[in-house]
């Protein structure tokens, strides 16, 4: 490894470290309704794929993300594919302090600090601009994926749960909005979404819509989700 990277490395840490000592100083997360998304959104910038790309590189977004979006381990997201408006409003959630659920959203802060809005909306264009790929994950039996598909497409009206598809589309391309496409996410990154929002600690869900969706849900409904989106079609 070159001094280079060591040395980025370090200044990372140290950056980590400032960060968690600030947090505590910081007033707890508030969420967001759905007039302040829309607000948030309509003054996104219009994105540019190629410096979104060289950014990607640039600000290291590739180490953790993949230089095509996909992240090479499953600590990280896969951001392939993922709707703009989504990845710009999380980077924008990070450098705000609305997003701090875990050690993630910590190091996230540092890298957005000095991101200006333009910046955003360019990596995020950059990785919606890219197609989504399969994520590796456990094959659903027939009795599972029939679960699981009649929970994403129909919902659970015994439980006011309403279908997955109803947001996130049909074949989990995302929807209107934030609305994050769910397709080719990492099972891992999916997993640990749904329980930041079932347990609390991620509260940028507009009206906590996504909160009260993971509360209802059973953990093996998560992972069996997690499956479904991870391969879609492919179940």
């Amino acid at each position: 490894m070159t001094r280079f990277p060591l040395f980025t490395v370090f200044l990372l840490t140290l950056g980590v470290a400032h960060s968690v000592a600030a947090s505590s100083m910081q007033p707890a997360p508030r969420t967001p309704s759905v007039s302040d998304v829309r607000s948030t959104l309509a003054s996104m910038p219009h994105g540019d794929v190629q410096r979104g790309k060289k950014l990607n590189q640039s600000l290291m977004c590739a180490s953790c993300h993949g230089d095509d979006g996909v992240a090479p381990t499953q600590n990280w997201a896969s951001l392939a594919g993922q709707r703009a408006a989504y990845t710009y409003k999380s980077l924008l959630d990070y450098q705000t302090g609305g997003r701090h659920e875990n050690d993630r959203a910590t190091l996230m802060k540092v890298v957005v600090k000095g991101m200006s809005r333009q910046d955003m909306a360019d990596v995020a264009a950059y990785y919606a601009s890219l197609p989504a790929k399969a994520a590796p994950a456990p094959r659903l039996d027939a009795a599972a994926h029939a679960r699981t598909d009649r929970l994403a497409r129909r919902g659970d009206p015994a439980r006011l749960l309403t279908p997955c598809a109803s947001c996130h589309g049909v074949a989990g391309q995302g929807g209107v909005n934030e609305t994050p496409a769910l397709a080719g996410q990492s099972v891992g990154s999916f997993v640990r979404t749904m329980q930041d929002y079932r347990e609390g600690r991620r509260v940028t869900d507009a009206n906590q819509g996504m909160r009260q969706f993971a509360e209802r849900l059973t953990m093996q409904e998560i992972h069996d989700l997690a499956a479904y989106y991870a391969r879609p079609g492919k179940n």
